[in-house]
């Protein structure tokens, strides 16, 4: 154990979507706060969604059938998490048109009207008209689609971003503006004095190493995981949460090409299915059902062959297992709230609950929503601990690292370096204006690709391990540069060249560094 405590006004405990946001708004509502992760950033379900930004069209087919104003409202309130995601990270987040075939004529004008109705609530925040399409404009957009019985469809708007990267950029805001943030550290255990949390005991997985943390307060936003940490704090609690498993497929751009989505609203078991354009390849996905809650979710064959079935169903293609690049599995923390009978707060997605001895968890919600999810849990905070004069929210249009200022100046230096058009497309995607500090480490380590078929370049892992939190290979592959959330063959071809350059930048031994690469090759062998 460390020979001195640490002391914070806030330990925030999960490094993901939620962990994160609460982090950056509790940071500039002036709290001193600690963010604590056991793994890497967002590597468990927020780096695993279906990367899109949306405010819930099922929530508004639920208030228009049921009369339900507060289902409504969490559509509105959707639709403006929306608008500020893609206004707060403009190089993380796009607007993306998504397009639904239909094969029964009445379906037309009955989804047509909800997506018209979706638009109005957007109101001035609206992404674009949606509009019916037509049977011939439908094959001529997507040929490949299954032309029998095809009556026509519709086109509407939602958002599409990069989820690890958003997580990544969230906490180094966070970081900049004074908050300390550890992944890899794990909370093994509370201390208590008269019945209240007043100290958290970690482990330094890193360093091989304990330390304890005294905190003001603690906050749970540990998603399939909260109902352990609610645990550790009472073990008589009942649980909250429920994981339900989705998986993800990448397979080539040809099966996409361009660069709308696909939507099929109710598959063979009323589940929703996606196909969608991301990093230059397709996405399809999801499924979901129960799981367990684990670190490394696996993909399972049924699921896999479930995608491929309904890609065939919809699709003139003639898709094998052999065509897929990359497979993943993600875990969704499904509110329960099964141990009481007001269910209320279930409208809203997440929950947020205070335990007698102050642990404050918040479970729940999406992406969309993990600003407003902060803001709330904070609000919490406040509301309760009254002795320190605290700043209001402070996020609503807070440009995330990457967007601070516009990204014109930016383009014209990346536009007139040496590189290949691919790469300076990459690296203005994924870092925004800060890929002018990447372009620095470039100048230092050459502008040598990792992979021929990819942008990624050797440099960027440098400045990963320099200014993103990079510790282990994985980190960098999936989470980082997302190679390993594309293709899986391509990842592993990479593998040595970046724990080679992690074994140099941390001064591994031998050891060290055949046991780092044997341990990414076992999780790129079962999931990423």
């Amino acid at each position: 154990m460390k020979t001195t405590e640490e002391q914070y006004d806030l330990v925030i405990i999960g490094g993901g979507a939620t962990g994160a946001g609460t982090a950056l708004d509790a940071t500039l509502r002036g709290f001193k706060c600690l963010l604590l992760e056991k793994n890497d950033f967002a590597e468990g379900t927020s780096s695993r969604s279906t990367k899109l930004v949306h405010g819930g069209v099922r929530y508004l087919e639920a208030a228009v059938k049921k009369f339900d104003k507060s289902q409504f409202d969490l559509v509105r309130e959707g639709l403006k998490e929306r608008y500020r995601i893609l206004h707060n990270a403009p190089h993380l987040a796009h607007a993306m048109t998504l397009v639904t075939p239909l094969y029964k004529w009445y379906e037309i004008p009955y989804i047509y009207i909800g997506l018209a109705l979706y638009d109005l609530i957007s109101g001035k925040r609206r992404l674009g008209k949606s509009r019916i399409v037509s049977k011939n404009e439908i094959m001529k957009i997507f040929p490949s689609v299954k032309k029998e019985g095809l009556a026509g469809g519709v086109r509407y708007f939602d958002g599409a971003f990069n989820d690890s990267r958003m997580a990544i950029a969230l906490l180094q805001s966070a970081k900049k503006k004074g908050c300390v943030v550890r992944n890899y550290h794990e909370v093994l255990s509370f201390e208590h004095e008269a019945g209240k949390i007043k100290a958290v005991r970690v482990q330094d997985k890193i360093n091989e190493s304990q330390y304890l943390v005294r905190a003001d307060c603690v906050i749970n936003a540990t998603g399939v995981f909260c109902d352990d940490i609610r645990r550790m704090d009472d073990p008589s609690v009942s649980p909250i949460v429920e994981a339900s498993s989705g998986i993800h497929i990448l397979v080539d751009k040809k099966f996409l090409p361009n660069e709308e989505g696909l939507m099929i609203p109710k598959t063979e078991d009323g589940r929703v299915l996606f196909m969608l354009p991301y990093l230059d390849k397709c996405l399809v996905g999801t499924t979901d059902e129960e799981a367990k809650a684990v670190d490394h979710p696996e993909v399972k064959e049924k699921d896999i062959e479930y995608l491929l079935r309904h890609m065939r169903k919809y699709f003139s293609i003639d898709i094998q297992k052999s065509d897929i690049l990359s497979a993943w599995s993600g875990l969704r923390p499904l509110v329960t709230l099964k141990h009481t009978a007001d269910t209320k707060e279930l409208v809203r997605e997440h929950y947020i609950e205070e335990s007698k001895s102050g642990l404050i968890t918040i479970a729940g919600g999406k992406w969309t929503s993990y600003r407003k999810m902060a803001e709330d849990v904070m609000d919490v905070v406040q509301k309760t601990r009254r002795e320190k004069d605290f700043k209001k929210c402070q996020t609503k249009d807070f440009k995330l690292f990457g967007s601070e200022t516009p990204l014109k100046i930016t383009q014209e230096k990346i536009a007139s370096m040496a590189l290949e058009t691919s790469v300076k497309e990459h690296l203005i995607q994924a870092y925004g204006t800060r890929a002018l500090d990447v372009a620095d480490f470039i100048k230092i380590y050459g502008a040598e690709k990792l992979h021929p078929a990819y942008p990624y370049l050797r440099a960027e892992v440098y400045y990963a391990v320099a200014h993103e939190f990079v510790e282990t290979p994985l980190d960098f592959l999936v989470r980082r540069c997302n190679l390993g959330l594309i293709d899986t063959v391509a990842t592993q071809t990479s593998l040595e060249v970046v724990t080679g350059i992690l074994k140099e930048v941390f001064a591994w031994s031998d050891a060290k560094y055949v046991k780092k690469l044997h341990e990414a090759k076992q999780i790129l062998d079962n999931s990423i």
